[in-house]
């Protein structure tokens, strides 16, 4: 079967990585953006297919060119980083790369992280929102949260308090917390009613984690 043209970009665009890219944060590797860009085709194709696939495509492989930690003081501007690195680098790298859809491109890197705090705007824009932030729910997002917990020297949890129920939920401070403060509030922040239903079972699997953790935390 030929392959189409979407295939055919997504095959440059993996090589380019495995041949010219260093990714050292397994949280934003290689794997992450392949995954993001399989949510993002079957949650446009749930939606209608109403987006533009190239736009989606390069976004959803490039959306985290500049992936800084978590506690890093420029983290809210990785994002527009991230959208301007893209943009030169299919400039630069594929001079095939239709110059009209960089603008989308652009646009949709932008606004596809929480704390840009920028409004997508396009169908590209929400859907790649979606996607990425479905990678924060379910059993990948679990792992990604105390990864991530870990790079920064972060602690599990508080033992003594671990859903928060006395005090103020510290996610800087405790891996577990991250969920009541973002995790478990995003199936409502999807953009696409498929993101919405999709996320809501993912977070599912949250709530019984959490669940979990607090019986084996008690010793039962």
């Amino acid at each position: 079967m030929e392959k189409s043209n979407t295939d055919q970009w997504e095959e440059r665009f993996i090589a380019y990585y495995r041949s010219q890219a260093q990714l050292t944060d397994g949280s934003h590797d290689l794997g992450h953006f392949q995954r993001v860009w399989r949510m993002a085709r079957e949650i446009d194709r749930q939606e209608g297919a109403a987006a533009d696939e190239l736009v989606l495509l390069a976004s959803a492989y490039f959306h985290d060119l500049v992936a800084l930690p978590k506690n890093h003081p420029d983290r809210g501007n990785a994002s527009r980083l991230s959208a301007d690195r893209a943009v030169r680098l299919l400039k630069e790298q594929w001079n095939d790369f239709p110059p009209g859809k960089l603008e989308g491109v652009r646009h949709a890197i932008h606004a596809h992280s929480y704390s840009a705090g920028v409004a997508p705007v396009t169908a590209e824009a929400k859907i790649l929102q979606d996607a990425d932030r479905m990678e924060a729910v379910g059993a990948i997002g679990l792992a990604r949260v105390f990864y991530t917990a870990g790079r920064v020297n972060g602690l599990l949890f508080d033992a003594d308090d671990p859903l928060a129920e006395g005090r103020e939920p510290d996610d800087r401070r405790y891996a577990l917390d991250h969920f009541q403060l973002q995790l478990l509030r995003l199936p409502a922040m999807m953009n696409t009613a498929t993101g919405r239903r999709m996320a809501e079972e993912r977070a599912e699997y949250l709530r019984e984690f959490m669940k979990r953790i607090c019986l084996e935390i008690r010793g039962e």
